[in-house]
């Protein structure tokens, strides 16, 4: 069973242009340091799923397409980089702490589905990103929100 999930990106970081010039459309989403948000990528995120991906601290904050999962699950390496903003001292090969999945892009939108767009649709009342105090990069996204997205994207 396919499950949908929202990835957020600044995109003075990392934006939806950047995977579009990637090789093959795709990249490994590293760098992820939240314990539930690792969990996801750890456990629940399987190969096949779709991403949402979202330009947060942006203007405007907007999902501005959307993804494909085509690896599980593995160790991140930047955690083991001491040269990379990432690292973590307390993560090893032997005892990884954080991990990441590879996305491949299938589709940028035409037009970028805005937070204020999201915000007046009543069918994503109950969509994670829309919940106060809800700061995490990776949330899930129920088959009704991930088909309401595509349609206010004409997806």
């Amino acid at each position: 069973m396919k499950n949908y999930w929202l990835f957020k990106s600044e995109p003075a970081v990392f934006s939806i242009d950047d995977l579009d010039a990637s090789k093959n459309a795709t990249t490994f989403w590293d760098g992820i340091r939240n314990y539930q948000a690792r969990n996801f990528l750890r456990d629940s995120i399987k190969a096949g799923d779709i991403v949402f991906f979202y330009h947060s601290n942006a203007d405007p904050l907007a999902i501005a397409g959307y993804c494909k999962v085509i690896r599980e699950g593995y160790p991140d390496h930047t955690a083991l980089d001491k040269t990379n903003a990432h690292y973590d001292p307390a993560s090893s090969e032997q005892n990884p702490i954080w991990f990441m999945v590879d996305i491949k892009l299938i589709k940028k939108f035409i037009k970028p589905v805005t937070l204020d767009i999201l915000k007046r649709e009543s069918g994503l009342k109950d969509m994670k990103i829309l919940q106060r105090g809800n700061r995490l990069s990776v949330t899930s996204v129920s088959k009704d929100e991930a088909q309401i997205i595509m349609k206010l994207a004409k997806a």
